[in-house]
């Protein structure tokens, strides 16, 4: 199938800049590439959260024009483990500890898709792409924030 020349900038959207393509594990590099990003980046609580709406909103639109081509939730949308890993470490102190462990728990939630996460999937279009990733960014991030609070402390 031709991609139509309106549809390169969500598909490059959708599949992170191309980090989709990587053959082994791209949910995975998507994660990580948000965890770098966000690693370097200054955001506060409140701009974060602005960005986890916008990229959620945009990554929607993506993964639909995406599936047109790649089909449902295909591996090379990974825009989705972006926003996954956004709302895992919102909230929480920007702490090297803090990001490996929400990016090893971000990713196994996105694995085993806890329930609603499971059934998310079955929303129509780029909403059931995005939907189960937020899901387990929502459960990783109350997990995180028992264990960073309560158990363990850092800065």
């Amino acid at each position: 199938m031709k991609i139509e020349k309106q549809d390169f900038s969500a598909l490059a959207i959708a599949s992170t800049l191309g980090s989709g393509f990587f053959p082994i594990a791209p949910g995975t590099v998507g994660a990580a590439v948000a965890a770098f990003v966000m690693w370097f980046v200054p955001y506060t609580d409140l701009g974060l959260l602005v960005y986890i709406v916008l990229f959620f909103l945009v990554g929607v639109y993506a993964s639909t024009v995406a599936e047109k081509y790649w089909g449902h939730d295909a591996g090379k949308i990974n825009w989705d483990e972006v926003v996954g890993m956004m709302i895992t470490v919102w909230l929480l102190p920007k702490n090297i500890i803090v990001f490996i462990a929400a990016f090893f728990v971000c990713r196994i939630l996105d694995i085993i898709k806890p329930y609603p996460a499971n059934k998310s999937q079955e929303l129509p279009k780029g909403w059931g792409v995005m939907v189960d990733d937020v899901i387990a960014g929502i459960y990783g991030n109350i997990l995180l924030q028992i264990v960073f609070r309560f158990l363990i402390k850092v800065n």
